[in-house]
């Protein structure tokens, strides 16, 4: 990548910000143990790791809502400290988060500005003035929004472009970009990249996390590896491979191969037939195997989240008939669907998967209380003894069962969310982008589990946007767009061309 001409070479080797040996303790754990960071202006640095590493806690440090228990931070060479999430955007420190943060009955422009927007002379809110400005911003990185309307009415790709103006709104001279990503159809991110090139070019510090491999290459100057909550490493994003970096954040080889399966021919668990949602989608058919993992993938905007609510009695399809085990079967609502074996993992765990507030054994076991319970009266030792047994399974790491789950990394809470559904024993499993935000050696860990479970005989349905996924895990794929069903395809059909060319509607494919 062509690196900016706009700082002399003195420049460009002095860092913005500088985090030397800062620790962060919480009760039993050291989430942060003499770590460091250097931000460089005109230069991403990448900051990678597992779940847990400490990628997270690092970033509440710097953007004030943390302070360090020990440690200096040093602000183009004087020390400084944030003692509020203000002190830290007045020293010009943004974040653009992985989960967008924002109002629903606010207006686009009163989400970007909120908290600094521009006054009159009688010290009221300038509304002409904000959304003038707010417009000019949604301009510079490229996204038509009218500023005027409410944030409710958005999709979420277009809220996640509305937080990284609200980011952009101060003077930033260090952006924090995590998972920026996450709900950004491909056309969207080329725009986040060029938008990251000319900040690059005003001379900010871009810290840039992110799970996704190509990403950091395509993108980073430099690397940082956090490994549970210690630093291992940094140095030129050139000067290390994917094999490399692989092994400084895990602390050992992993296996990228895809687990190996062997291909059977089982009875139809599951049968869609005629399913359609007055708005969602139209017209879809399909039957799932015992043991099959049967993948779902598409564009933003598809319908594959939507279908699988419906499947799960979220919401109510207008017409079409499921059959489970050969039978037809009314799914009313969510306990309905897992009372007949369908249950789901969403894809947006922190607001509908897992009850923050609640500890990991309670998550596990909340819609297992009838194994748990005698007489009416839950039994906290086979609480415990049932979240155990799944979060084993899964590899969850935390401090104990009783951690609150909202203390937990996204990969870990994504676990939880998983083992509280395989401990109902369903027949179906739905994961909708099982492995968002994980890190290499979560996933690796999810896949071979996954693997495991349709070995057992558990259907597995599995919507992602991750093409090495769809291809690696699943036996077949359906391909939607708009709503509808625009192509299945397994064995020698399967390739990534296919795969989006139907979904972007791209001609036929060729055999």
């Amino acid at each position: 990548m062509p690196q900016q001409q706009t700082l002399t070479d003195k420049e460009m080797t002095l860092p913005i910000l500088q985090l030397s040996g800062i620790v962060k303790i919480f009760p039993g754990v050291k989430a942060l143990d003499k770590v460091s960071l250097n931000l460089y202006p005109g230069q991403v640095t990448a900051l990678v790791g597992e779940n847990g590493a400490g990628k997270s806690t690092i970033v509440k440090v710097l953007t004030g809502i943390y302070q360090p228990d020990d440690g200096e931070i040093l602000l183009d060479g004087q020390a400084i400290n944030f003692p509020t999430a203000h002190h830290a955007s007045a020293a010009g420190i943004t974040a653009i988060h992985q989960e967008t943060v924002l109002f629903d009955d606010l207006t686009v422009a009163e989400n970007i500005f909120i908290g600094h927007a521009p006054r009159t002379k009688l010290g009221l809110i300038d509304t002409q003035e904000t959304s003038k400005l707010a417009q000019q911003l949604l301009q510079g990185i490229g996204a038509d929004i009218d500023p005027s309307i409410r944030l409710r009415d958005l999709g979420i790709a277009s809220k996640h472009m509305v937080a990284i103006a609200r980011a952009l709104s101060i003077d930033a001279r260090v952006v924090i970009m995590d998972e920026p990503t996450a709900a950004l159809s491909y056309k969207e991110i080329q725009e986040l990249y060029e938008l990251v090139e000319q900040l690059k070019s005003q001379g900010k510090a871009i810290l840039f996390i992110s799970h996704k491999f190509d990403e950091i290459f395509e993108i980073a100057d430099r690397f940082n590896v956090f490994r549970d909550g210690q630093f291992i490493d940094e140095g030129k994003i050139e000067s290390v491979t994917e094999a490399d970096l692989v092994q400084l954040m895990v602390g050992r080889s992993v296996n990228k191969i895809y687990p190996q399966r062997q291909e059977k021919i089982c009875e139809d668990v599951l049968e869609v037939k005629s399913y359609c949602h007055p708005t969602e989608f139209d017209d879809i058919n399909f039957t799932l195997g015992r043991g099959e993992i049967l993948g779902f993938y598409g564009l933003v905007g598809a319908g594959r989240s939507e279908l699988m609510q419906s499947l799960f009695g979220i919401t109510k399809p207008s017409d079409g008939i499921v059959k489970i085990g050969g039978e037809i079967t009314t799914i009313r609502s969510p306990a309905d669907a897992v009372g007949h074996g369908i249950v789901y993992v969403p894809e947006d765990r922190g607001k509908q998967g897992v009850v923050i507030g609640l500890p990991i054994f309670q998550n596990v076991t909340l819609p297992s209380l009838s194994q748990t319970s005698q007489k009416g009266f839950i039994r906290l030792a086979e609480e415990f003894k049932l979240a155990r047994e799944y979060t084993q399974r899964l590899d969850l790491r935390a401090s104990s069962l009783d951690q609150d789950v909202g203390n937990l990394s996204g990969g870990n809470q994504q676990k939880v969310v998983i083992a509280k559904w395989l401990a109902t024993q369903p027949k179906v499993i739905i994961l909708d982008e099982p492995t968002k935000g994980i890190d290499i050696g979560s996933k690796a860990a999810v896949h071979e589990f996954m693997s495991d479970l349709a070995e057992q005989g558990l259907s597995v349905i599995m919507v992602s946007s991750e093409i090495p996924e769809v291809l690696g895990m699943s036996d077949r794929v359906i391909v939607m767009r708009e709503g509808r069903m625009v192509a299945e395809l397994a064995g020698d059909d399967l390739s990534p061309e296919a795969l989006i060319r139907h979904a972007a509607g791209i001609g036929e494919v060729n055999p």
